[in-house]
C-alpha cells in the first residue's frame, strides 16, 4: 500500500510538471516541438481555463492519494481492533502467560494505544526481526512494538516513523561462567549465536574488527532458536540487547550458570514504529507514550488516576487528563482517553516494574530509563 501511494504521488507530481510546461509554452507563444501556431486572445483564455481545471483535477487526486494513507485511526476504530506487531517469545517484552494471554513491556504500549483510540480488541502478530518492518510497511500491522532500534537508515529509507524511545538499551554479550571469560576482549576465535535481520550483526562485527579479534557467527531467523542453540552448547557467546539477554537467560535450563559481560558495545534506543505519512496516527502513539511518562513524574497511577483527575488543582494535570482544554479532542480522540490509558496500563514506572524490574525474572534496574528528575532519560514534553 505504501509503495503504491508513493508511485501515485510521484506520477501526479510529474503530470503536473508536464502540464505546467506545456501550458507555459502555449501561453507565451514559445514554439512547441510539433510546431508553433500563434494564439489569439480567446484561445489564450481557453487555454488558461483548461490549465486551471487540469491543475485542480490533479490536486484532488493527490489529496485523495494522501487521504488513503492518513486513515489509520478511522480504519482501526471502524474495525474495532488494533493490529500490533510484536515478538514471538521474549519474556518481559512479549510472551504468552499461563492463560494464553500476551503480556510484556512492548505489549503494554499496544494496550495503551488501543485504550487511547477506544477499541476493545488487539490482534497481535508475532514477527521475527526480518519480518517486522515489512509487516508494518505492507499494512499487515498498524503499530510495531517490538524492541526495534531507532537508526538513521531505518528512519529515512523505509517509509517509517519512529515514535518515542520507550527503552534506552545497548548490545551486550553473554557467556557461560565456566568459560572463564570476564571481558568481551577475551573472546578471540569465539563462536557467536545471533539473530539475523537486526542491528546485532553489524554491531558485533564492528566491535570485533575494532578490537582486532575474530569470531565465527552462527545465525538464526528466530530468537528462540538463538537461545536454544547457545543453551545447547553450539556457541560460546549469545549476543543481543542487554535487556534481551536477561530475558533469554530467564528461559535457559540453568540461568545462574550464565554471565552477561560488562561491555556495552552499542546504543540501542528502542521505540514503537508507525508508517510514515499519517501524522495523526504517529501523534496519537507519541502522546500516548508520553502520557505514561508524564503520569509517573506527576505521581499518577492506574489506581488513583480518576481521583487525581477529579481533585487535582495542577493546571497541567488537568489538561493532561482531559479535564480542561482540548488537547485530546484536537488529537482526534475523546476527553476520556487519557484516563482509559492510565487505568489500562498504569504509568511508565508501573509498566517497567511489572515487566522488567527488580522483582521480575529479568531483574533490570531503571538506569537510563529512570525519570529525568532521577538522573535518567525518561522525559515527556509539557502538556500545554
Amino acid at each position: 500500500m505504501l509503495y503504491l501511494q508513493m508511485f501515485v504521488a510521484a506520477y501526479l507530481f510529474l503530470s503536473l510538471l508536464l502540464l505546467i510546461a506545456v501550458h507555459t509554452r502555449s501561453y507565451r507563444g514559445i514554439p512547441k516541438p510539433w510546431g508553433d501556431v500563434p494564439l489569439i486572445s480567446g484561445e489564450r483564455d481557453c487555454t488558461m481555463r483548461s490549465f486551471f481545471v487540469s491543475v485542480s483535477t490533479i490536486a484532488v487526486l493527490a489529496a485523495a492519494a494522501v487521504g488513503v494513507q492518513a486513515a489509520t485511526l478511522e480504519e482501526v476504530q471502524k474495525d474495532g481492533f488494533l493490529k500490533c506487531g510484536t515478538h514471538i517469545e521474549n519474556p518481559g517484552f512479549s510472551a504468552l502467560d499461563s492463560k494464553g494471554q500476551r503480556i510484556g513491556f512492548d505489549v503494554d504500549f499496544c494496550r495503551a494505544v488501543a485504550a487511547a483510540v477506544n477499541v476493545p480488541e488487539i490482534k497481535y502478530t508475532a514477527l521475527t526481526s526480518k519480518e517486522r518492518l515489512p509487516a508494518l510497511q505492507s499494512g499487515e500491522v498498524d503499530l510495531l512494538s517490538r524492541t526495534t532500534t531507532h537508526t538513521m537508515s531505518r528512519d529515512i529509507q523505509l517509509g517509517l516513523d519512529f515514535t518515542v524511545t520507550t527503552l534506552y538499551d545497548g548490545q551486550g554479550m553473554m557467556v557461560r561462567k565456566d568459560l572463564g571469560v570476564k571481558s568481551a576482549k577475551e573472546l578471540d576465535g569465539a563462536t557467536v549465536c545471533l539473530q539475523t535481520g537486526s542491528t546485532t550483526e553489524l554491531n558485533i562485527t564492528d566491535y570485533f574488527r575494532k578490537n582486532g579479534i575474530t569470531f565465527t557467527p552462527v545465525v538464526f531467523d528466530k530468537q528462540p532458536d538463538v537461545r536454544k542453540a547457545y543453551d545447547s552448547g553450539r556457541c560460546d557467546v549469545h549476543t543481543t540487547d542487554i535487556s534481551g539477554l536477561a530475558a533469554q537467560r530467564s528461559l535457559m535450563k540453568n540461568p545462574k550458570e550464565h554471565l552477561i559481560l560488562p561491555e556495552v558495545i552499542s546504543k540501542e534506543p528502542l521505540a514503537p514504529v508507525v508508517r510514515h505519512g499519517d501524522n495523526q496516527w504517529a501523534d496519537i502513539v507519541r502522546w500516548t507514550i508520553w502520557l505514561t511518562m508524564a503520569a509517573e513524574e506527576k505521581g499518577i497511577t492506574a489506581e488513583n488516576v480518576e481521583q487525581v483527575r477529579a481533585e487535582s488543582k495542577d493546571p497541567e494535570v488537568q489538561r493532561m487528563l482531559g479535564k480542561t482544554g482540548t488537547l485530546w479532542t484536537d488529537l482526534g480522540l475523546d476527553a476520556e482517553a487519557p484516563v482509559r490509558i492510565i487505568k489500562t496500563v498504569g504509568n511508565y514506572g508501573q509498566i517497567f516494574d511489572r515487566n522488567l524490574g527488580p522483582e521480575t525474572p529479568l531483574g533490570l534496574e531503571r538506569g537510563f530509563n529512570a525519570q529525568w528528575i532521577d538522573g535518567g532519560l525518561i522525559y515527556a514534553p509539557p502538556f500545554r
